[in-house]
């Protein structure tokens, strides 16, 4: 008489099950620590005009402050540490109506360094639920009866709290270690809210300038026809935030999705953009946020970046 023991599982189940684990491994990495994996990407470009002292941006975007979240206002605030010449924050700060507490309890102690900012939308109206898949679909689209953030709040605090200046659809001339900087931006582009065509005589407004000038652009969203028109309008370079570097990347792979229409291959960290025959670096920082709806980020960290620029040769 024959025996038959219990029949073996089937190869797809096996190969399913094992599918379905790396899945939930995944997810718990994304969701209960990469989230929470905090750096500083440190990078140099020489972008200064010629002669030129040396200067250290540290560039801050996409925070998404809800009150709650201390272990990112503690890492953002541990930041003044490294003593920046320059703050750049290119937006969406705010991801919650009380939001503004985490960011005061984040920001204060860069009050005294020079900073600039532009606004995200969500410097102006507040995150909403939606489907976290909708994202790898393309470009977000506009939300329907937003709550409305306070944004002159925040504003009034970078300016009279810490000193910072806002560049959305304007420019600025500062002293930056011993350097003439002229620094000009737009409000987001995502929202279709950037108004280029204001720019070159919010430039001219500012006189004529010193021998030696660098010029820096700074946005929110990083659409090619900003970066076209930064560059037109002579950044020697620019800095951009929004795309969440793709937040959900592949290893090996990088982005998926930028949110916007810049190449993948730039949605993250320092690049070239190239216009007209000028080359000029380009920054797009992975923020170190994220939406209260969405709370995850895989093979993407969250990140601020102390970029060195350095007299061009």
């Amino acid at each position: 008489m024959r025996v038959v023991g219990p029949r073996s599982a089937h190869p797809a189940l096996i190969a399913l099950g094992a599918v379905g684990a790396a899945g939930v491994g995944a997810a718990v990495w994304g969701i209960a620590i990469e989230r929470y994996l905090f750096t500083v990407r440190e990078a140099e470009a020489s972008a200064l005009a010629p002669g030129s002292a040396t200067i250290r941006v540290l560039h801050l975007s996409d925070a998404h402050m809800a009150p709650w979240q201390h272990r990112k206002q503690d890492w953002l605030a541990s930041l003044a540490q490294v003593e920046p010449d320059l703050i750049v924050n290119t937006g969406d700060n705010l991801g919650h109506r009380d939001g503004l507490d985490g960011i005061r309890r984040a920001f204060d102690p860069f009050a005294g360094i020079p900073g600039v900012f532009v606004h995200g939308s969500n410097d102006v109206v507040g995150p909403s639920p939606r489907n976290p898949l909708r994202y790898f679909l393309g470009p977000s689209k506009r939300q329907h009866e937003p709550e409305s953030l306070d944004t002159d709040a925040m504003d009034r605090y970078f300016t009279e709290e810490l000193g910072w200046t806002g560049l959305d659809n304007t420019a600025a001339r500062l002293s930056i270690a011993g350097n003439s900087i002229e620094l000009f931006g737009v409000n987001d582009a995502h929202r279709d809210w950037d108004r280029l065509d204001v720019l070159p005589a919010a430039l001219d407004a500012l006189g004529e300038p010193d021998a030696g000038t660098t010029r820096l652009g700074v946005t929110h969203a990083p659409y090619q026809r900003v970066l076209n028109g930064f560059v037109g309008l002579g950044a020697d370079a620019i800095f951009g935030g929004h795309t969440h570097g793709g937040q959900v990347c592949l290893p090996g792979y990088g982005a998926l999705v930028a949110n916007c229409d810049i190449p993948l291959k730039q949605a993250k960290g320092l690049s070239t953009w190239t216009r007209d025959g000028r080359a000029v670096p380009l920054n797009v920082s992975a923020g170190c946020g994220h939406s209260i709806y969405a709370p995850v980020r895989f093979a993407c960290r969250p990140e601020a970046t102390l970029l060195t620029l350095t007299a061009r040769a």
